[in-house]
């Protein structure tokens, strides 16, 4: 969420809005923003303590026993999904290019209706920790399981390098501390949410940090709106005059802000980012695994409504948010890197780009809103680093300990033990990379995450809830297919051959985001690889279907909810 929930429309906004990480420099201790951190730090601290001792199963460590309202379940996806890539990165893409962020603003929304009408309710009838029940629910436990975990896990490590390195550049920045530092104390908090708290922690973790980072983004927004008399014409008519100025552009020149075309090469290009948009958000492990946190389908419903009206409000903030950090930020001197700006001849803030909405919360709040602000980012890293390390866990322990290595024969505490240590590893796992790619534009790395959570989990996802005839070997080839073309296509974009490795000028493929063929690869071999398959298991496999179904439709028989 941080670097992070982002997705794969960042790969376009690092070339506009994430300087190269490493660039960052280490400003005077911010003390606000440190007391802030410190209080938020410690009262997630104590909801671990709380969790702790309620945390005995499985279940309770994977799905905080089923417990969890709607309600409380909308606002920690808002939580998970509302990153700080989506706060600092959309609202410096607007800052930077106007309109066109208002096109990601929506385009992370697209994949929620899918999400609400077609998997949420299905998801919590069929499963009972992870996706990877749904997709094995009536193929080959085994080769489908291990299939969906190592999906997930790649998703999973991608996000987290994201999430670290913008922990460290995000302390190193406001807070005064090494980056090494940095990096290492959000390793240690995230493991001592999931290992101790599990799920139920990291819940209440994503409520506070979703209910912090909305009250924020309403504060900037409202101060914005404020400054321009609650007038949108005038705040975009503004907009134009500062842009102009600022980057010696004429009026004319200046109001393309506020049209489309300027991070989009073209009709293809924008229709394979906004499918990696809309159904990389329903592949997300991270995401589904929230479904299985309440007590039936109907809750999971509701989950997904009051998570679409949170992120929908927080998204049309953001584009606020930017217009406002053009009006006060951009010709405003004490932000602005004047060397920087010397040098490159186009306008630098101080901390780069993805700092428009913290300079912001300066400018409308001072020092104490900024500090306020600064804790909210942070938090909002730890919120989302927690998640994505217990779907991470639960790929390791339920998924291939379990199920594919000791095919289903352990015990509850066995499970939890290895839970346990897969946190351990990943956060261990998760500081190295951090430090590691330290110098690194990680943007890419977010948008790799989409592609592969578009391609690899969501076909598969889709397909084995709604086509009967789904075999194990269309299922693991096609799941398969879709993780290795879309690592390998994104090898090839820019953002990576030239921007990230330097093996050339031009890359092989000219597109930010190659989801559209990795996708169409996926669903192509899902389909092929399944009607070719005569075999007596895929006839019995394809006879299941109708029993899946109903349960599916109706809920009986699954885990918490009554039969009916």
């Amino acid at each position: 969420m941080m670097l992070t929930t982002a997705s794969a429309s960042m790969i376009s906004l690092s070339a506009f809005a994430a300087p190269t990480v490493g660039e960052t420099e280490k400003q005077a201790t911010n003390w606000i923003a440190i007391i802030m951190f410190v209080l938020f730090v410690g009262l997630t601290l104590f909801i671990t303590k709380w969790a702790a001792k309620r945390t005995q199963s499985t279940k309770d460590f994977y799905t905080a026993g089923g417990g969890i309202t709607g309600f409380q379940n909308g606002l920690a996806i808002a939580g998970d999904f509302m990153s700080a890539a989506s706060f600092l990165g959309i609202s410096a893409m607007v800052f930077s290019s106007g309109y066109d962020g208002l096109l990601y603003s929506l385009g992370f929304m697209v994949g929620w209706p899918i999400v609400l009408f077609l998997i949420a309710e299905r998801l919590r009838n069929l499963g009972k920790y992870n996706f990877s029940d749904v997709a094995s629910f009536r193929l080959e436990e085994r080769p489908v399981r291990a299939m969906a975990a190592v999906n997930s896990l790649v998703v999973v490590a991608f996000y987290l390098i994201a999430q670290m390195v913008g922990a460290g550049q995000l302390i190193k920045l406001l807070f005064g501390l090494d980056y090494n530092i940095a990096v290492i104390i959000v390793g240690l908090l995230m493991m001592a949410y999931v290992m101790f708290g599990g799920m139920l922690a990291t819940t209440w973790v994503q409520i506070i940090k979703a209910v912090l980072l909305l009250s924020g983004a309403s504060f900037m927004a409202f101060m914005v709106m404020k400054h321009v008399g609650f007038s949108f014409a005038e705040m975009f008519n503004q907009a134009i005059n500062v842009f102009g100025e600022v980057h010696n552009k004429t009026t004319e020149e200046a109001t393309q802000i506020m049209g489309p075309g300027g991070l989009v090469k073209g009709p293809l290009d924008a229709i394979s980012l906004g499918l990696a948009l809309m159904f990389g958000t329903a592949g997300l492990p991270h995401i589904l695994m929230r479904f299985f946190t309440v007590k039936d389908a109907k809750e999971a419903r509701k989950s997904v409504v009051f998570a679409t009206g949170f992120i929908g409000y927080f998204y049309l903030l953001t584009f606020i948010i930017g217009f406002g950090a053009i009006l006060l930020v951009a010709n405003n001197p004490a932000y602005i890197d004047q060397a920087k700006t010397a040098i490159t001849g186009s306008l630098q803030l101080i901390g780069g780009s993805n700092m428009a909405a913290v300079h912001l919360g300066h400018a409308v709040g001072g020092n104490i809103f900024l500090g306020f602000i600064s804790a909210v980012a942070f938090a909002t890293i730890l919120a989302v680093v927690a998640g994505l390390t217990l779907a991470g866990a639960s790929a390791v322990s339920h998924d291939l300990y379990a199920n594919v290595f000791k095919r289903g024969q352990v015990t509850e505490q066995q499970e939890l033990k290895v839970s346990k240590m897969a946190t351990l590893g990943l956060a261990i796992f998760a500081m190295l990379l951090g430090i590691m790619f330290e110098k690194q534009n990680v943007a890419f790395m977010v948008g790799l995450a989409f592609a592969v959570a578009a391609s690899a989990n969501f076909p598969v996802l889709i397909l084995s809830m709604f086509w009967r005839g789904l075999t194990t070997r269309g299922a693991v080839i096609g799941g398969w297919a879709g993780l290795i073309s879309a690592l390998i296509l994104i090898f090839l974009t820019k953002a990576v051959w030239v921007d990230t490795l330097k093996l050339g000028e031009q890359a092989p493929l000219d597109m930010s985001n190659p989801a559209l063929f990795s996708m169409l690869i996926s669903f192509f071999a899902c389909w092929f690889f399944s009607i070719t398959d005569k075999s007596a298991r895929a006839q019995q496999e394809q006879a299941k279907y109708d029993a899946q179904f109903v349960r599916s439709m109706t809920g009986i028989g699954a885990s918490g909810a009554s039969d009916h």
